[in-house]
């Protein structure tokens, strides 16, 4: 299957400037320790791929997936084979105990790259996900900043989302303090960092395309929304973003995809019909999730594929995605294919800001009991950008 060609693209994004860079990136890799926090997700193993390629010294690849990672070692072993350097997966939660005991036993590392994250809207939907969300995406992302620091790590990497500029969901807020908190942390120390906000990674796990994969093979029908635009990037063109941003980017740069390189806002209901039509069905829109159900085996056999496309009512979602704007430092003239913005230092009130979440979200944690009222609170405070609506939906209401 082209998923370029179902994202409609006609090239590769960022190889030109991998290409470019080559010598760079090879020579801060080659011979290095790297360890990488969640690096068995759909994200985390394309980057994953590009470090072990360049024959790093050492690499540690810890996620809490146990499956995910058994299959990143298959693919690892079959596609690139071996190195001389040491490799290790390790089954575990970046932010538990068991991940602490293992960092604290080893030798330093080069390079710390934090790819784990809670990145669906749909699990901000209650007070416990949401406690996760906030625990992986900023808590545990502290911690693991703060053990690079001490051992004194050159670089420090941690994945963002384009959700995270002027975000309309908490989702995107907890990535949006993420950065203000790596950012304001790391100032003053020997350990830069650096982070990348990403268009969606077609096809990658949990997502609505790889939703679609799933129904084909079920054979069950097909809904999308109509009405929400996103853009693109393949699952090898993000790890080729986060490999970019970790060794070229400085410190409190922000990579993200250079727009005019040929990204375009796409609606859903537009891929899924690309999508069907690439595995040789035709959709046909039905009116109903009951009519999508009862009609799928029936239309099915006759080489078509039922497809219910919806407006969008689901709280949070963004009708489409920005990656900045005008009153950031952005400069495109580094890359062809990536823009860059420069943050700016974290300001006292900022910092003042984040202090008070962490405060405010640990002595929820340590009483053992908190509201989604609470929570919500806690990030609105923190992220004065936020635009955040609450409903009653969920997409877990949804086929």
């Amino acid at each position: 299957m082209n998923i370029n060609a179902i994202i409609g693209r006609d090239r590769e994004l960022f190889s030109h400037d991998v290409a470019a860079n080559e010598k760079d990136l090879s020579a801060a890799i080659a011979g290095s320790r790297v360890l990488v926090f969640g690096g068995a997700g759909s994200i985390g193993k394309e980057v994953t791929a590009q470090i072990f390629r360049r024959r790093p010294a050492a690499l540690h690849v810890v996620d809490i997936s146990e499956n995910n990672l058994v299959e990143l070692v298959r693919d690892l072993r079959s596609s690139l084979g071996y190195i001389e350097g040491e490799t290790r997966f390790l089954p575990l939660d970046f932010g538990g105990l068991e991940t602490e005991a293992f960092v604290a036993s080893q030798k330093p590392y080069d390079y710390v790259l934090n790819i784990a994250a809670m990145k669906h809207v749909r699990s901000e939907k209650d007070e416990f996900s949401l406690m996760r969300m906030v625990k992986t995406n900023i808590l545990d992302t502290r911690k693991t900043l703060g053990q690079a620091i001490a051992s004194g790590a050159k670089k420090y990497f941690a994945v963002s989302t384009d959700k995270a500029k002027n975000p309309a969901n908490l989702m995107g807020a907890t990535k949006r303090i993420m950065e203000d908190v790596i950012f304001g942390e790391a100032e003053g120390t020997k350990t830069a960092v650096s982070t990348a906000r990403f268009a969606n990674v077609a096809f990658s796990d949990g997502s609505l395309l790889h939703g679609f994969r799933q129904r084909l093979l079920a054979r069950q029908p097909i809904a999308a929304p109509r009405d929400i635009r996103r853009y693109f990037v393949t699952g090898p063109e993000s790890g080729m973003l986060c490999l970019s941003s970790l060794v070229l980017g400085a410190h409190r740069e922000i990579f993200f995809p250079n727009l005019d390189a040929g990204l375009d806002l796409l609606t859903f209901s537009d891929i899924a019909v690309r999508f069907l039509r690439a595995n040789n069905y035709e959709p046909v829109e039905v009116n109903s999730e009951e009519e999508a159900r009862g009609r799928a085996g029936e239309l099915i056999e006759q080489g078509k594929w039922p497809c219910y496309f919806f407006n969008s009512d689901t709280p949070g979602e963004k009708p489409f995605e920005e990656f900045y704007s005008g009153d950031d430092n952005v400069t495109f003239e580094r890359f062809r294919d990536m823009g860059v913005i420069s943050a700016a230092k974290v300001s006292a009130e900022i910092e003042r800001l984040y202090r008070a979440f962490l405060c405010r979200t640990d002595a929820m944690r340590q009483a053992g009991r908190w509201s989604k009222a609470d929570l919500a609170s806690a990030i609105t405070t923190a992220c004065p950008d936020l635009h955040h609506v609450e409903g009653k939906g969920s997409l877990d209401g949804k086929m």
